[in-house]
């Protein structure tokens, strides 16, 4: 997680002084660039801190190791179930939420309903009965 946090952590300057920049080219007259720029600095600075946090509680992985190899991050990397119908659902309903916004607010909050659906779905695919695993 220290490249991680790292990366993100370097570029809140980066949005800070381009905002700055932005603003003496523009004349302090287009307030969304110069202000804008500078929030997404601290959105950034926001997610590497936790990145951060987070890096100090758990252990060293082998991407944060400067000498590791490829193979020292081999085995299993998660759960994924190939066989899933989920996410095709939860992209049928983005596309119908999308359609919403073309054609009409109603087909939207049908699509956000929809979307709750496949969502809670795909979140509880493995769970069979009470306070399954």
């Amino acid at each position: 997680m220290k490249i991680e946090s790292r990366l993100f952590l370097w570029g809140t300057p980066l949005f800070v002084g381009a905002g700055i920049v932005y603003g003496f080219m523009t004349d302090w007259s287009e307030p969304v660039g110069y202000l804008g720029m500078p929030l997404v600095g601290g959105l950034v600075a926001m997610i590497g801190a936790y990145l951060a946090l987070t890096a100090r509680r758990i252990d060293a992985r082998p991407e944060d190791d400067p000498n590791g190899n490829i193979e020292d991050a081999a085995g299993d990397q998660g759960i994924y179930a190939p066989w899933s119908w989920w996410p095709l659902a939860i992209a049928g309903s983005a596309a119908i939420c999308f359609l919403g916004l073309a054609v009409g607010w109603w087909v939207l909050y049908i699509g956000f309903c929809l979307a709750i659906i496949a969502l809670v779905g795909w979140v509880f695919e493995y769970s069979r009965g009470i306070h399954s695993h």
